[in-house]
Order: structure tokens, then C-alpha cells, then sequence
């Protein structure tokens, strides 16, 4: 039988002057270092190029959106940026290094399905496994000083993310948000510099989306850590965005939301019309008709039946027709 330990581990309208989004510019001379430095990077997996010419330049209490369609490449970028992928051209700096060499200072959510009713590990259990988990499978608890000082670290990251009412709770009893804040705690326990995370809205309901987006903004800016996430929609998180990048059809496209969600730029990407609309309520959708293969799915259908109009990396991924 699978160690319960082992287990939760593994469940675990606008316009702009070019119709190219432009490059963003290194930091200047004497600058802080960017916590994350990519110029011309490419990916390619089983001899297929997912995406090219990537650059990206992001700082501390930054928050940065990785978006597309189904299939673009998203959590690849993650995965390179983790070093478990290596980059198949141009430079990529993480922290200042190589990617995979400053991981300790990194906390990553991985995609993940929600944990089962039958699932008793506490959610302070769940968080502790953010601090050496990872060493043995287990949590270790030390003694003494040290000991009271790990319990304070784990009760701080709970506090942070909101969390105390029902930390002490079997995780298979907590709901679809309360999980992801206990996760989003585990992987800002070890106080990283840059948090990655990978779809930490899917399976939530829009409240649930709003308010974990809220959270994790105030987070970046309150700690000052660099967030990279991907995101299937962008109108839940598009108010706190400091920089996108969206991948399509082999090419990608950086720099603030209103530079790149831009029917110019679409259009480039994905070498057919595309049309950005913005809602009166500020909400974009982006309709066209790209000639890609099915890339588009609903994953979100009971949230989207009456939004027909929604397209890759907006709202949705339907394809626009």
C-alpha cells in the first residue's frame, strides 16, 4: 500500500504601434539582477519545436502569466525553467544561474487533481512536507529550538496564505480552494524568491479563481517574490499582471497585457485574422478563426456554457469561430 505520505505527495480593443510586441530590454547597468533572464530561448520535445524566440526579463515582486492554447508548450516553460528540460536554443539565467542549480530557492505548484475525501493527512502536515519532505518522503521533526522554530515557519505560511481556521483539518476535507491555499503555503514555506505555478486555478470555481489570484498577488508584491504562472484564462488575473507571455503555433510574443493580447500580435502568432475585444465589465475575448488542429478544448465547460466567444489563453480556449 501506498505510504499516505507518498500519496498527498503525488496528488499533489487595444493597439499598439507595431504589429510585433516588442522585445523588453535587459535590466539597465547597475541594475539588481532579474530573478529570471531568457532571450531567444527555445524548447523542443521528441524532435518538435513547442515554441521559439522567448524573451523575458523578470524582476523581484514581479507577477508574469504564461498563456496559450492546449498543447503550446506552457508547463514545458515551467519544466525548463526547473531545469528538468533543457532549453534548445538561446540563453535562459534562473536566480542568476543555470536552470535546476537554485531550485532550494524556488517553490513550485505543480498541476494537480484535488485530493480525495479519504485523504487524513493534516493540511499543517501537507505544508511541512514545503521544508525536507522531499529529503526522506517524510517530514522530519527536529528537537528543541530548531523544532520550535520549524512549527513557527509553518504556522507563518499557513497565516500568510490565510489558511489557520482550517489547517488542522484531514486535507481530503478541506474544499477545492482551501487545498490550493495549503499548497500555495507549502511552496512559500522555504521563503522562495521565485514562485512557479501551474494551473493553480483549474478545477476552481470563479470566486475560488478570484480570490486565490488575490492571494497570490498580494503575496508577490507583499514578499517580494517573483511569480511566474500559468494560466488558462487571463480575465480572472488580468487586473494584477505586470507582464505575459503567450506561446502559439511555435512562436511567442512578451511584455505588458495590453502589448501582446493585442489583434495585431494574435494575428502574428497564429498566421490568421484574430480580433481582441474588450468587454464592458474590462473582460477580453479574442475571436478569429485559426487554422490550428484542435488545440482549443473547454476545460471549463460547466463554467463557460453561456461565453461562446472566448478563445486560446483568454477565456476559456475555445476555438473562435
Amino acid at each position: 500500500m501506498q505510504h499516505p505520505i507518498a500519496k498527498a505527495r503525488a496528488a499533489a480593443g487595444d493597439t499598439v504601434p507595431s504589429p510585433r510586441a516588442p522585445v523588453p530590454d535587459p535590466p539597465a547597468e547597475g541594475a539588481d539582477d532579474p530573478v529570471l533572464a531568457l532571450r531567444g530561448a527555445a524548447v523542443r520535445v521528441a524532435g518538435r519545436t513547442l515554441w521559439s524566440g522567448v524573451d523575458l526579463y523578470v524582476g523581484a515582486g514581479e507577477f508574469v502569466a504564461v498563456l496559450g492554447p492546449n498543447g503550446a508548450g506552457k508547463s514545458t516553460m515551467i519544466k525548463m525553467l526547473l531545469g528538468m528540460l533543457p532549453a534548445a536554443g538561446g540563453d535562459v539565467r534562473v536566480l542568476g544561474t543555470q536552470p535546476g542549480r537554485a531550485n532550494h530557492r524556488i517553490g513550485y505548484l505543480p498541476q494537480r487533481r484535488s485530493f480525495d475525501s479519504s485523504m487524513r493527512i493534516r493540511g499543517t502536515d501537507i505544508v511541512r512536507l514545503g521544508l525536507d519532505g522531499d529529503h526522506w518522503g517524510v517530514p522530519l521533526w527536529p528537537f528543541g529550538a530548531r523544532r520550535r522554530a520549524t512549527r513557527r515557519r509553518v504556522e507563518e505560511a499557513i497565516d500568510l496564505v490565510g489558511a489557520s481556521a482550517y489547517a488542522h483539518r484531514p486535507i481530503g476535507n478541506c474544499s477545492g480552494g482551501e487545498q490550493q491555499r495549503l499548497l500555495i503555503a507549502q511552496a512559500l514555506v522555504r521563503r522562495p524568491q521565485l514562485l512557479l505555478l501551474d494551473e493553480p486555478l483549474d478545477s476552481l470555481d470563479l470566486p475560488n479563481q478570484s480570490a486565490v489570484t488575490a492571494l497570490i498577488s498580494r503575496i508577490c508584491h507583499q514578499e517580494n517574490v517573483a511569480v511566474v504562472m500559468v494560466a488558462h484564462d487571463v480575465n480572472p488575473i488580468l487586473h494584477h499582471l505586470d507582464r505575459v507571455v503567450y506561446l502559439a503555433e511555435g512562436g511567442a510574443a512578451s511584455g505588458t497585457p495590453e502589448e501582446v493580447i493585442t489583434s495585431p500580435t494574435l494575428t502574428r502568432l497564429y498566421g490568421t485574422p484574430v480580433e481582441v475585444l474588450r468587454t464592458s465589465d474590462g473582460r477580453l475575448a479574442v475571436v478569429g478563426q485559426p487554422e490550428a488542429p484542435a488545440l482549443h478544448t473547454d476545460r471549463h465547460a460547466s463554467q463557460h456554457t453561456d461565453r461562446q466567444d472566448s478563445a486560446p489563453g483568454t477565456g476559456g480556449d475555445h476555438a473562435p469561430g
